[in-house]
């Protein structure tokens, strides 16, 4: 009996341990299991919200495209009469062929930086822009400071660059009133006898033939005469040069849009044709856009307030511009042709001009794509604000392309790579890519050149080089990440590489000064040899 009792609780003892490290065994392993279901849960939510992102943006860019069809065929006649041929009724193009030939349609929408500045998360990266400004002030302050010993914020750089102001407004003057009058009056003329005369051939012949070399003439040389024989200073002559090229591209529109829809009606016996208003082309010269319509969508007022702001957002931009030449460019490369030139030197300015030249780089857009145009926009209450799309997104060059300028974007589409393909019909759209690219990398050097008042290619260089073979190896098929991480490398090197060489010949050109004025010397950059001759 006494064993018994001894050997029951030893079993019961016994018992209870292994049911303990089974409930123990138990417990972890539904621990870990539901570890592992949080984290496949975690992985699931991860992936949902990457489709989710991916969902959004198909539909969005569907909806748009829906959108945009459905305000197309809005704009066109409702009672639309076929075309015959012989008595009968001739089958309608492709739809592919209705998309080529189908212009831009204006639609009302926000610039996608204002819709953007709603979301507060947004709206603090534009305070932290404003915060460096004010550091960039300060700095300037303390420095001029230490230096002089008392407080001084000149900004003798900025009076300089925009000198000779009274030169560029007559200079604008006479283009703007040119290209009111002669362009609208020449149209009128021309399309007064276009249905009268036999010859339709010779009179546009000769009527595009003249005013080619009038154009030329004036908004061509002339501009050019101006700025190289009043010497003007870089922002003045950016100014001229610009809007030399802004009028000469607003006045082909307005011809290759109007010419065509003379040419095609008819007028009946004892009218005459139907010509576009001189006030609708007035309007056009000013609207921020360069496609030509007989009238716009418009807003029903003109907010005092956003045009306040948008205007103090632009002299924000113009004296942010001058702290960072200032602080980061002018400091470096003022001291740097005091040192001889090697590669190393040359790889460290390249580096050192990376955040000044990005930083440029965004002040250029912000304060003309956005804030330039949006307030003309809303002066005029035009109201298509979509100047640009959401670049920074851009996973490769050619959609990086297709969304920083939609305004010249648009020009180079309709009037050099559409006419390109009708004039081909419809073949050879490598060469017509090409050809737009090659435009836009001259005129783009063009202006820099006379900018600066001296010739050195490298943005035709980067644009037509780099950036044509960018735009077929990065294209839209790549949707990764990475590639936007890589997209915005090649902008921070190719910006850094442009404000580096640009201001190293800056002062090369006033150390070294040419020494005549042959074609080779006018062509070769000083920086090049500047370093040797001192």
């Amino acid at each position: 009996m006494v064993t018994m009792t001894t050997t029951e609780p030893s079993n019961e003892v016994r018992h209870r341990n292994v049911m303990a490290h089974t409930t123990d065994e138990i417990s972890s392993h539904v621990g870990s299991h539901n570890n592992a279901q949080e984290e496949k849960l975690k992985q699931w939510q991860k992936h949902a919200q990457r489709v989710k992102v991916k969902i959004m943006e198909q539909v969005q860019d569907q909806l748009s495209d829906i959108l945009d069809k459905a305000l197309t065929e809005f704009d066109q006649p409702f009672n639309q009469i076929q075309p015959t041929v012989n008595g009968q009724t001739a089958k309608n193009p492709s739809s592919r062929s209705r998309r080529m030939d189908d212009g831009k349609v204006f639609m009302h929408r926000a610039s996608l930086l204002d819709e953007l500045f709603e979301i507060s998360h947004i709206r603090t990266i534009y305070h932290m822009f404003i915060a460096v400004l004010l550091i960039f002030c300060l700095s300037t302050l303390a420095v001029d400071y230490i230096d002089q010993g008392r407080l001084v914020l000149e900004f003798d750089l900025l009076f300089y660059a925009f000198g000779k102001l009274g030169t560029v407004t007559w200079v604008w003057m006479l283009m703007f009133v040119y290209t009111l009058l002669v362009p609208h009056y020449t149209l009128m003329f021309w399309g007064s006898l276009y249905h009268s005369l036999p010859s339709k051939l010779g009179l546009s012949l000769v009527t595009c033939l003249v005013l080619s070399a009038i154009q030329t003439c004036v908004l061509g040389v002339f501009p050019i005469y101006v700025v190289v024989q009043h010497q003007l200073p870089p922002a003045s002559r950016f100014i001229v040069i610009l809007e030399q090229i802004r009028f000469l591209m607003k006045s082909y529109s307005f011809i290759r849009e109007t010419a065509p829809v003379i040419m095609k009606n008819t007028p009946k016996e004892g009218k005459t044709p139907r010509f576009p208003t001189f006030s609708s082309y007035l309007y056009f010269l000013f609207c921020p856009t360069l496609i030509y319509r007989e009238s716009y969508p418009r807003n029903t007022h003109i907010r005092w307030k956003y045009v306040g702001i948008t205007l103090g957002m632009i002299l924000g931009c113009l004296f942010y511009g001058y702290f960072i030449l200032v602080r980061l460019c002018v400091p470096v490369f003022r001291l740097e042709n005091n040192q001889p030139f090697t590669k190393r030197t040359m790889i460290l300015a390249v580096f050192n001009s990376i955040l000044p030249g990005i930083m440029l780089l965004l002040l250029c857009f912000f304060a003309f794509l956005h804030c330039w145009l949006n307030l003309f926009g809303e002066l005029l209450r035009f109201a298509d604000r979509m100047f640009y799309k959401d670049w920074w997104n851009s996973t490769s060059f050619a959609n990086y392309y297709l969304t920083w300028n939609v305004v010249v974007h648009d020009w180079l589409y309709y009037y050099g790579y559409r006419d390109f393909l009708w004039l081909s019909k419809r073949k050879f759209r490598t060469a017509a890519m090409l050809s737009v690219f090659i435009v836009s990398a001259v005129v783009h050097e063009y202006a820099l050149a006379m900018g600066f008042g001296f010739f050195y290619p490298i943005m035709f260089f980067l644009f037509a080089v780099f950036g044509v073979v960018f735009n077929f190896t990065l294209n839209d098929n790549r949707q990764s990440p990475v590639f936007n991480v890589i997209m915005w490398m090649c902008l921070f090197v190719g910006q850094g590489v442009q404000v580096c060489l640009y201001c190293q010949e800056w002062y090369a050109q006033i150390h070294c000064p040419r020494t005549g004025n042959s074609f080779w010397e006018l062509v070769t950059p000083r920086s090049w040899s500047c370093s040797k001759q001192r």
